[in-house]
């Protein structure tokens, strides 16, 4: 009978403490997931950059003739439907998955030209394939032959939402139009 109540205690004392411990943990893995250290022409990003910021993260590249263009579009004309007031802690990051073609220079021009609040960062290959595997994107190089651009960039299309304590919220897809992002928004925007 000893044995059964030590035993039932140490259960109890266990799930007590996993029940109080599980939070912490998940909060770790999460920031561990999303973490990224990145460079803009301003100099280098983390994600704990943006405290006290919502954040608007989409991986793309320069070059690319639509869904990149389309996305950040989307992405400001839903941003640009709510008072300045509401979005002035609001950033886009557009984080480039061609660092070989898109300069820092290029990135910033590249993402301001859509909104204000936009920032163009990339790193090197390693470090984007460790922060897009993270986030559970794809992206790779594909060889056009007989093209002046030489190759074409496959990836996924995705914005990854951000609340301003840094939780991840929302990831919604490029086929959605600004109506479903501004959406999104507004729940995290209250």
């Amino acid at each position: 009978m000893n044995k059964f109540f030590k035993f039932g205690l140490s259960f109890i004392v266990a799930v007590i403490l996993i029940t109080f411990i599980k939070p912490y943990v998940d909060d770790y893995n999460e920031q561990k997931q999303y973490d990224f250290k990145i460079n803009t022409i301003d100099g280098e990003i983390t994600k704990d950059s943006f405290k006290d910021k919502y954040l608007a993260i989409y991986f793309g590249y320069t070059f690319c003739p639509d869904v990149c263009p389309t996305s950040l579009s989307s992405l400001a004309q839903a941003l640009n439907s709510f008072p300045k007031e509401k979005t002035k802690d609001f950033i886009g990051l557009f984080i480039s998955v061609d660092p070989d073609r898109d300069t820092l220079k290029n990135l910033k021009e590249y993402a301001s030209y859509f909104h204000p609040n936009f920032i163009g960062a990339t790193s090197n290959k390693e470090n984007i394939d460790d922060i897009t595997a993270r986030y559970k994107s794809y992206y790779k190089k594909i060889e056009l032959e007989n093209s002046a651009m030489g190759y074409s960039v496959s990836h996924t299309s995705y914005i990854y939402i951000f609340d301003k304590n840094g939780k991840f919220r929302a990831k919604v897809d490029h086929f959605s139009d600004p109506a479903k992002i501004k959406e999104t928004l507004e729940e995290i925007l209250k």
